[in-house]
């Protein structure tokens, strides 16, 4: 449940062109607050204005603002009620309310669960909501509604529309239900389909999470060979360092990560050093790990991990 607010929160830009320029341009930067600030002098003078409410309801989302998000979602749902992804949206960040507090979430489940089933009625093609009502389904105790059987529903109907997000579906449902062979063999059948980064991701997190580095790291090297993102890179050392497996392949790698690296990889480059130091650990090599974890620290010297694993190479 909780990335579907990534998928909820897309904006969607159109009230005025100067409003759209700068409104977007802080939407790119995680200027979420200051987004939150032209949009509702805006709305000062077109109270209105559905686009504007829509998109402070986004920047209210982002922030986790998810009574204001709400009130401004509920807003669009009453101007139009037939319009499928107001529904969705109100659902959405009803479902990451419920999510911070799991005491008062039994309250907010039926309006939650109405709200996607509305936007999947009004929309035959709508396919993120559907995919919140596979997770919600799967997610929920049977005695508050869950439901294995109207979870691969929605994942039969999501199938119906894009083969792959069907196969991914049905994935994630035995894999949360624990029937992990059905759900190796609808990760590889969504690969099959359509072999993107996403589908490969989805299997290799399915390996580690089965304890199974070796399968992991086999597939991470599938993505590479049809993808040739220096990222997959990383993701090989981090298996590697993680499991104490193929360590000169995982140093290999990192190496080749650091060596290539640039902004668009994602992860900063301390994490790769982080990993080498780790593989420098499991070889007793407390010189170079020390170098490494020294690096990370220096780059990002606040994260908890990293001081950790220098403790743990000071000890060798």
């Amino acid at each position: 449940m909780k990335h579907i607010v990534l998928l909820i929160l897309l904006p969607i830009l159109s009230f005025s062109q100067s409003n759209l320029d700068e409104v977007e341009t802080l939407f790119k930067q995680k200027q979420f607050k200051k987004a939150e600030t032209v949009i509702q002098k805006y709305l000062e003078k077109a109270p209105d204005n559905l686009e504007a409410i829509e998109l402070l309801g986004d920047a209210y989302g982002h922030q986790k603002k998810w009574n204001d998000a709400i009130d401004e979602y509920e807003k669009l749902v009453e101007a139009k009620p037939e319009t499928a992804n107001y529904h969705y949206k109100y659902g959405g960040v009803l479902g990451m309310k419920a999510l911070e507090n799991k005491f008062k979430a039994i309250g907010f489940i039926g309006d939650v669960k109405n709200a996607f089933i509305k936007a999947a009625e009004l929309d035959k093609s709508h396919i993120n909501a559907r995919w919140a009502l596979v997770e919600l389904y799967i997610q929920l105790p049977g005695i508050i509604g869950g439901s294995k059987s109207k979870s691969l529903k929605y994942a039969d109907e999501l199938e119906n529309l894009s083969k792959v997000d069907g196969y991914l579906a049905k994935g994630y449902v035995y894999e949360y239900d624990d029937e992990p062979e059905l759900a190796e063999k609808y990760y590889k059948m969504a690969i099959k389909e359509g072999g993107s980064l996403t589908c490969f991701d989805k299997l290799t997190k399915f390996y580690e999470t089965k304890k199974q580095p070796q399968k992991a790291i086999a597939t991470i090297e599938e993505a590479h060979k049809k993808h040739q993102r220096n990222a997959l890179h990383y993701q090989i050392g981090k298996v590697a360092a993680e499991y104490n497996l193929e360590l000169e392949k995982g140093e290999k790698c990192l190496q080749i990560y650091l060596d290539n690296y640039s902004a668009e990889d994602g992860v900063p480059k301390a994490w790769a050093h982080y990993r080498l130091a780790q593989i420098y650990t499991h070889k007793s090599d407390k010189e170079i790990a020390l170098k490494h974890i020294n690096k990370a620290i220096a780059e990002l010297p606040k994260i908890k991990p990293f001081k950790e694993q220098k403790e743990r190479i000071l000890k060798i």
